[in-house]
């Protein structure tokens, strides 16, 4: 089967060439061109392969690529159940759309197979609980530092357009100023954020050591639908909704810059879009803090329900090792992405959590026996 495939010789110049699905020998871009463009204008479909497609961000981020026409490898982990993890939950149709293949991250072969044939990578796929990070440490390293360093190998070696690596807020550690600029200080307080650091600098490595086209989107704490309850929006949520009236949470004092699951996936499809954002790391954030506690209130009264909150040592993290505080300066993003949060501010909060408990009490079988159990 045959298809087009894009290859500069200028910014302004296009050529197209035929070549089988598969082969790898594409022709490398100018790192400022806009890849998108290009195969808009030449009338070719978008073709991405989206890692960690059954994370709780990459579900969402592969329903909109969809949406705006792109087409969709998702790359998920493999289990012997062929369960999907949150691609189950997409929209029937749109998963439809999705070329859905498994395979591990962490895996070399399975990666530069999935990225074959594609114009450009989200890399998603990690391990993200930092609980969890303090008992398995090396498994963190494995996936998050040598599973981005294979989408960078395979992507160099294929010649791939663009590659979108996913930071975290967590890696600036507790505000030493505010609102966070890309300039702050990285501060790694967990295995988690140390791990995700060393992914961003390996890819920032192979940005200036070989020219591949690396942007690294830094999302803030990302909510909505389809998030692990392990979260503090969604563990209250669940644990009302179950009909249990004194919560069981970690520490309420520090504050959060949320943002939309909807927002965070408009912004790594701008960053890919984006001209001159090659090298580059973004903030995608709403630009509005909230203590987790004004939070906990905040849900409780849009589910008009009056709580107790009973503090859960599981939760709470060591001293050191808590982000006291996180609120995102999303200047660059205005400026180089043309991106702006639709659901920034107190009134967006609030209908992003007002989506997010829909989702929550529509879609989850809420026990209040399991309500309370807390997974790291």
């Amino acid at each position: 089967m045959e298809y087009y495939t894009v290859s500069n010789v200028a910014l302004d110049s296009v050529m197209i060439s035929w070549r089988q699905r598969g082969d790898g020998n594409r022709p490398k871009r100018p790192v400022k061109s806009c890849w998108t463009v290009e195969l808009k204008e030449a009338n070719v479909r978008r073709r991405v392969l989206v890692t960690g497609a059954d994370g709780f961000i990459g579900s969402h981020l592969c329903e909109l690529l969809v949406q705006r026409d792109y087409d969709v490898r998702a790359f998920v982990y493999y289990n012997s159940w062929g369960t999907l993890g949150n691609l189950e939950h997409c929209d029937p149709e749109l998963r439809k759309s999705m070329e859905i293949v498994s395979g591990d991250v962490r895996d070399y072969h399975s990666v530069k197979q999935a990225l074959t044939g594609c114009d450009a990578v989200f890399h998603l796929a990690a391990l993200i609980g930092i609980p969890y990070s303090y008992q398995a440490p090396a498994s963190y390293v494995d996936t998050n530092i040598g599973g981005t360093l294979n989408v960078l190998q395979a992507a160099r070696e294929l010649g791939t357009s663009k590659v979108i690596h996913t930071s975290t807020s967590e890696a600036y550690g507790s505000a030493l100023f505010v609102p966070i600029t890309e300039e702050h200080p990285l501060q790694p307080q967990s295995p988690y954020s140390a791990t995700k650091i060393g992914a961003d600098q390996l890819a920032l490595s192979y940005f200036r050591s070989f020219g591949t086209p690396v942007s690294i989107v830094r999302p803030f704490n990302t909510y909505g639908p389809r998030q692990s309850p392990r979260a503090v929006i969604p563990a209250t949520i669940v644990q009302i909704a179950s009909g249990m009236r004194s919560i069981k949470l970690g520490s309420l004092h520090p504050t959060r810059d949320f943002n939309y699951a909807v927002d965070t996936a408009r912004g790594f499809i701008a960053a890919a879009e984006a001209e001159n954002v090659v090298g580059e790391v973004i903030n995608i954030g709403s630009n509005f803090e909230i203590s987790i506690g004004d939070t906990v209130k905040l849900i409780a009264e849009i589910m008009s329900v009056n709580v107790q909150i009973e503090t859960d040592q599981l939760r709470i993290r060591p001293e050191a090792s808590e982000v006291e505080r996180l609120w995102a300066d999303n200047s660059k993003a205005r400026k180089l992405l043309g991106w702006e949060p639709e659901y920034g501010g107190k009134d967006g909060f609030e209908r992003g959590l007002r989506s997010t408990i829909e989702w929550f009490m529509k879609n989850t079988e809420i026990k209040s026996e399991k309500a309370a159990v807390y997974h790291v």
